[in-house]
Order: C-alpha cells, then structure tokens, then sequence
C-alpha cells in the first residue's frame, strides 16, 4: 500500500487575508500544528490563543514578545511578514529603523523585480515612478475622502491643495524636488486636519505620550504608520521586490522603499483615523488599531497597494513629461 501523502492546504491571497495581528508580552510559538500565542493572565495562569497563519498577513511583536524557531519557520511557509517593533507599535526610539522578516524559503515572482530594477537603474525612469508614485497618492486620498462619508461633516476635501501638489510634483525636475513638495504638503495636511478638527496641533513623532489631545493624535500617527510600513513590506515581499530600491526615501536605507509604498495610505486612512480618535479621550491604542484595521479591510488597502506596485513596475513608460511652463502650458 502506498503511503499517503499529506497536502498543505492552499493559501490565501496576501491581498485577501484577513488578519493583522499586533502582540505585547507574548510568546509564539508552535503547537499541535497550529501557531499560538501564550499570555499570562495573572500568577501561574497562562493562555494560549491561536494564530490563523494562513489568513495572517502581517504580524507585529512589539513589547516583551519572543517567538520560537519552529513558529518563525511556519509563519514563513505560510508567507506571514512578521515586524519587531515598540511599544503601542511603534520604534522604541526614533533612530530605530524598521525591522521585518519575510519568506526566504519559497518561491515567488521575479518578473516585478527585475522590471523594477531596470528601470530603477535610469536614473530619468526612475523619476518617471516618482511621479507615478505621487500621482497615486493624490488619486487614493481623493478616493478615500469621498468613502469616508463621515468626514464631509467637519469640512470640504482641500481640492486646490491637492492640485497645488500633484502639480508641482508633475513638474519636479529631479527626486529632491518631489522630497520637497512632499514635505511642504505634509505640512500643510497637518495643518488642514487641525483646522478640520478645530484644535492646535503640532506633528512630534516618536514622543509615545497620550496626556493631551495632541499628543493623543501624534501617538496614534506613529501607531497607524507602522501599520502602514507592515502592508507596504507585505506587498513588497509578495511581489519579490526588494526593500532597497527606493524611488524618494532614503536612498542609503535598507528598508526605503517601504516608506515609499507606505505613503500610498498614510494621508488617505491613517492620518484621518488619527484625529478622527485622537479628540475622543477614551480612545486608547486598541481602539483606535482596531478601527483602522476595519478601515484597511473595507477598503481593500492592501489589494490597493499591491494593483499600484505592480503597475509602477511593469508601466512601460520611458520618457520623461517635459514640465509645464510658467504659463501652465
């Protein structure tokens, strides 16, 4: 009799998964072929909680969080981007780059990444993604306020804004410029969600105190971001496109062009889900992961970052659009 042979089950789509799982205090680990995680719960006693691995995209450990080498070699069969971060989700300290794990084990795509890179590599190319990059950015802002039905009640979405910026980044003569006006239009969005929201703010990341409504709303930025980064390095590494090959960030940064995809999702849902939590004094750190994590679900954030990083790396464009001149022409 032959003997039979057991199947894995087929996975979900990374951008089908349901689950983002942060922990704190936790150890994982492997048990009876399921990955759990093991919490105390007061004196000798502990609990186990199981961790569906493969509806699992992302998963964050951040304080006082260990995970065994049978677990890590699971999560990895099953493509589960595991992230160590601080406390409340967040760096420890602000010099604190990223840190994800992925799948090294399996094979994956190689087409996205080698269009990327030979693109990346020409230089006037490479500013051409940037662009694109932008202009995606500007088009799921626009996309997600028009979805977001509650916001219409505290003020109008900041159409000559929006303009301003997609319009100087179109004629941005080099990836500096693009930093540029992207800082100018982060400020300026701070600026309009406080009004929005009539109170005074001031963006300070990685402060980690929540005693006023201030810093309630930058506490919760620094949370939703790394959400963000763990979406962003869950496409990326479904694709097979390496972390080191940015478009704006950092260029002598291991992890940049996370930051990069990140961007595609931090004005359109995290930033707002921010103030939006961050002027209720009951809401808390889980509270507010819980309401953007439904938020991303309802959205379908990552199937909408996966669709933008495919097309900024098989786009065939060349050439790069000569600016407007002064006259707008």
């Amino acid at each position: 009799m032959e003997a039979s042979v057991q199947e894995k089950p087929n996975q979900i789509l990374l951008s089908k998964r349901a689950n983002i799982f942060y922990l704190e205090h936790a150890r994982v680990m492997q048990k009876d072929e399921r990955i759990v995680y093991l919490t105390r719960c007061g004196g000798d006693i502990a609990q186990y909680f199981n961790i569906p691995e493969r509806n699992t995209s992302l998963l964050l450990l951040g304080k006082g969080c260990s995970i065994t080498d049978a677990a890590a070699r699971r999560l990895a069969e099953s493509n589960v981007v595991v992230g160590f971060c601080g406390s409340g989700g967040t760096p420890l300290f602000s010099v604190v780059d990223i840190a994800f794990l992925s799948s090294q084990s399996e094979y994956r795509p190689t087409l996205y990444m080698q269009k990327w890179a030979e693109k990346w590599f020409h230089e006037p190319t490479r500013l051409v993604m940037a662009r694109q990059l932008v202009a995606h950015r500007v088009a799921i802002f626009r996309s997600a306020w028009k979805a977001r039905a509650g916001l219409k009640k505290y003020g109008d979405f900041p159409d000559p804004m929006v303009q301003a910026f997609q319009l100087r980044t179109d004629n941005s003569a080099s990836s500096q410029d693009i930093l540029l006006a992207e800082a100018e239009w982060a400020k300026r969005l701070y600026a309009f969600f406080a009004r929005l929201f009539d109170i005074e703010f001031t963006r300070q990341a990685g402060e980690a105190r929540r005693n006023s409504t201030m810093e309630r709303i930058n506490s919760f930025l620094d949370h939703g971001n790394y959400l963000a980064y763990g979406l962003a390095a869950v496409a990326l590494n479904g694709l097979g496109i390496s972390f080191s090959f940015p478009l704006l960030h950092g260029k002598t940064r291991r992890g940049a062009l996370v930051f990069d995809v990140a961007d595609l999702i931090k004005d359109a849902y995290v930033m707002p889900c921010a103030f939006e939590c961050g002027i209720d004094r009951k809401a808390n750190d889980k509270d507010f992961r819980s309401q953007l994590i439904e938020i991303f679900h309802r959205e379908a954030v990552l199937d909408q970052i996966f669709d933008v990083v495919k097309e900024l790396a098989m786009d065939d464009t060349e050439t790069v659009p000569k600016p407007f001149d002064s006259a707008g022409r």
